[in-house]
């Protein structure tokens, strides 16, 4: 399979080639970064060579020169990029109309088992509180991630009564009907998320911590696998999980 990899310089994406470059039946045709680095093309309509998906780990704002790439040549694309907007996110949506694409808030496996999991928690546990905390590493932009977003949201699937509080402060009791959510920036974390229902007599915790970004490498060349032999559509963790 010949990869394009958008965002080659970054953190990810440099892990992500490097991963590729040890599997099989995969390689690197392209890399693509706005800063040219090392021969990478600066934008993806640069390219067009043979290829047959792309891997995307940059920045949202690239999101519609992506999918109109994308579509214009067929090409299937994960998306592991997360802090996209309402109206980036419907761009993705349309481009999969035509195009298979695979997004996921988080390109872990094991999170995604852990969203079924709290999801099943919270239908079996209609009375308990729910507090979400995720930690990061110092130079994430967004808060809270796309991954405490996508836990709670499996937590109002199961109780739609609920709605989140995002970063709690000032003078004021904890509502009944309130997911919170608190999110920490510091050091090198990699990422972790942990999620707590509670009552006063006892605390049930789901907590998933990566060790190493290379674990989102390895998810985003499943998803690849995954994909390239699926329809046009709109894809994520649970259609993975499911195949």
């Amino acid at each position: 399979m010949q990869v394009i990899v958008n965002g080659i310089d970054g953190a990810m994406g440099t892990i992500l080639a490097r991963v590729i470059g040890k599997t099989e039946d995969m390689e690197v045709i392209a890399g693509v970064t706005p800063t040219g680095a090392d021969g990478a093309y600066l934008t993806p309509s640069d390219y067009q060579g043979p290829a047959d998906m792309v891997i995307d780990f940059s920045h949202h704002a690239g999101t519609v020169p992506l999918m109109d790439y994308c579509v214009a040549r067929g090409l299937p694309v994960v998306v592991c990029t997360t802090g996209q907007t309402e109206e980036e996110m419907a761009y993705i949506a349309k481009a999969a109309e035509s195009i298979p694409v695979f997004k996921s808030a988080n390109m872990s496996v094991g999170v995604a088992i852990m969203a079924k999991v709290v999801k099943e928690i919270a239908a079996k546990f209609s009375d308990y509180e729910v507090e979400i905390v995720e930690a990061h590493h110092n130079r994430k932009v967004d808060a809270p991630s796309g991954t405490a977003i996508m836990l709670a949201d499996a937590v109002m699937e199961a109780r739609p009564d609920l709605h989140c509080n995002i970063g709690r402060s000032g003078m004021a009791k904890r509502e009944p009907d309130e997911i919170g959510i608190s999110a920490v920036r510091m050091g090198n974390i990699v990422g972790m998320h942990e999620v707590m229902f509670g009552t006063n007599t006892q605390t049930i915790t789901i907590k998933h911590e990566a060790h190493d970004r290379a674990l989102f490498a390895d998810g985003a060349v499943t998803a690849a696998r995954f994909l390239i032999d699926q329809p046009a559509g709109l894809y994520n963790m649970d259609d993975l999980l499911a195949d």
